[in-house]
């Protein structure tokens, strides 16, 4: 394991309190090993009561089943699911929630945009009071490093504004891939929305902020990671998450029995 570049400095506090950090990835097999070699790390170090790393591959047809296992296989604190179907980011999540053990819970993308000393931060905002913590890259003191194609950057602004308008929501950014909650706020809000693609994060803050809690959201630095075949379906995906939204919108609290553990 080569471990993350980036050690922790002395801002970076040890925590108390375990840590349940969920991994969702769809054919990630070039990019999964670094970004596990880096939270392990960087974990390891920081985390006094323990931690665990939960990678949901769901619907792969590529070698990431196989990674994921043999990570789980060499460290004690990852634990990986192989999920057969295609059941998207969100349905990825939920299953992870499901097996979670940690006082706080957070989600994190498999592709390394995010580092763990931003994840990390996220964590030390929950430490201060607050019920979850979300990274942006939309607000000052944000840094967004190699950059997405201009296409995907004005498709992800409009996005954003689609959500605020319809949903309310305070935050500039609701699909950055990291995110930190107390375990209680996922216990309470994860059965009531059915979402489980890519409108999982706007579902799951739209539930969250309803119910009163205390959710910040944090500059971070950020650094697209490029794969192939996505650029080529921005259109196909904006469709896909704008019947999703509509669907969030007109009907969001039926029930699908899928709890987090207690």
């Amino acid at each position: 394991m080569k471990g993350y570049a980036g050690k922790p400095n002395k801002r970076m506090e040890k925590r108390g309190g375990k840590i349940s950090l969920i991994i969702p990835a769809y054919n990630e097999e070039e990019r999964l090993g670094e970004t596990l070699d880096d939270y392990i790390s960087y974990f390891s170090y920081l985390c006094t009561d323990g931690f665990e790393v939960i990678v949901v591959c769901n619907g792969c047809d590529d070698n990431t089943p196989e990674i994921a296992a043999k990570y789980s296989q060499k460290f004690h604190q990852m634990i990986a699911l192989n999920i057969s179907d295609k059941i998207g980011k969100g349905g990825a999540i939920k299953e992870g929630f499901k097996i979670a053990s940690g006082d706080i819970i957070g989600f994190v993308d498999a592709d390394g945009a995010i580092k763990p000393d931003e994840t990390w931060k996220l964590l030390q905002i929950v430490s201060q009071g607050y019920d979850g913590a979300i990274g942006s890259r939309w607000l000052p003191g944000s840094q967004v490093l190699a950059k997405k194609p201009l296409r995907w950057r004005l498709a992800s602004r409009a996005w954003n504004l689609l959500v605020r308008l319809f949903f309310q929501l305070p935050f500039k950014d609701t699909q950055c891939g990291a995110k930190t909650f107390e375990r209680h706020v996922i216990q309470s809000v994860i059965n009531d929305f059915q979402i489980n693609g890519m409108t999982f994060d706007v579902g799951l803050l739209w539930k969250a902020t309803k119910q009163g809690y205390k959710i910040k959201e944090v500059p971070i630095i950020w650094e697209h990671k490029h794969k192939e075949g996505l650029t080529n379906n921005l259109y196909k995906t904006i469709i896909k998450m704008a019947i999703e939204i509509m669907k969030l919108r007109f009907k969001p609290l039926s029930k699908d029995g899928n709890g987090i553990n207690t």
